[in-house]
């Protein structure tokens, strides 16, 4: 392996990521040294949260266009940081621009290492197959980054949810009802299953970063790109195995 040791990075506001349980999960995996570290955002400069603030997205069929953020915006960054922001707004930001804040502030001495953040923020990248913003569960590289509100918005619920929304809307039937409905079939905020099915995610960032092909098109594999909440949930929860071709990768990466 070109990876000599990992670094995991928490975001404290996601109790569900349980880092330590994914450094296990790493270290059983893999024949490398992995270690967790707390969120380096807290320890970064005042110029960060502007920095964040100017990464965030408000047209969604443009490419990247930087922001030039107010106060409020950049006190709510600076809340975020501190972990003490309630709001529940979902912010979209530029996953790019975002990763490359990041990368500054990895320590000096740790460039040979791989590292992966976790954060709560909604990361996006810029498609230009249908020239619109995308939001994504991961932004490959070194540094990668796992968002937690990628995992549980990226990937679509179940059309019927959709349809039942739609047809429902001007009934005035509750929403908790038509969730309650689907409850499972897709993730939630706060949801148990986050944990595991972030392995995969770990996968993905560090097949990627290996061997330069993040997914597989099986949908039994743990490489899988999920579009579908119910996609996901199969081959990170039912199935939770590589396919045979890619566990051969894994094999080989290990030897």
């Amino acid at each position: 392996m070109k990876i000599s040791k990992i670094f995991l990075y928490d975001e404290p506001a996601i109790s569900e990521i349980q880092l330590e349980r994914l450094v296990d999960f790493l270290k059983q995996t893999f024949t490398v040294q992995v270690e967790k570290r707390e969120n380096i955002l807290k320890y970064s400069k005042k110029d960060t949260a502007e920095k964040i603030a100017s990464c965030r997205i408000f047209n969604l069929i443009k490419p990247f266009e930087r922001h030039i953020p107010n106060r409020d915006e950049i006190v709510f960054e600076q809340e975020n940081i501190r972990n003490t922001s309630k709001t529940e707004n979902i912010i979209m930001y530029d996953g790019f621009e975002l990763q490359k804040i990041l990368t500054e502030l990895i320590p000096d001495g740790d460039s040979d290492s791989f590292h992966i953040f976790f954060t709560n923020k909604l990361t996006c990248t810029y498609d230009y197959n249908d020239y619109r913003y995308h939001g994504r569960a991961l932004i490959g590289a070194n540094p990668s980054i796992i968002s937690t509100t990628g995992i549980i918005e990226a990937p679509a619920k179940p059309r019927e949810y959709y349809l039942e929304l739609m047809a429902n809307y001007t009934q005035g039937i509750n929403v908790d009802t038509i969730k309650q409905k689907y409850k499972g079939t897709y993730l939630e905020y706060n949801d148990y299953r986050l944990s595991k099915i972030i392995e995969g995610y770990l996968l993905q960032a560090i097949f990627y970063y290996e061997t330069a092909d993040a997914f597989c098109n099986k949908p039994e594999c743990r490489l899988f790109n999920a579009h579908w909440q119910k996609d996901l949930i199969y081959s990170q929860i039912e199935n939770c195995r590589l396919c045979e071709n890619h566990q051969q990768i894994l094999k080989n990466l290990t030897m």
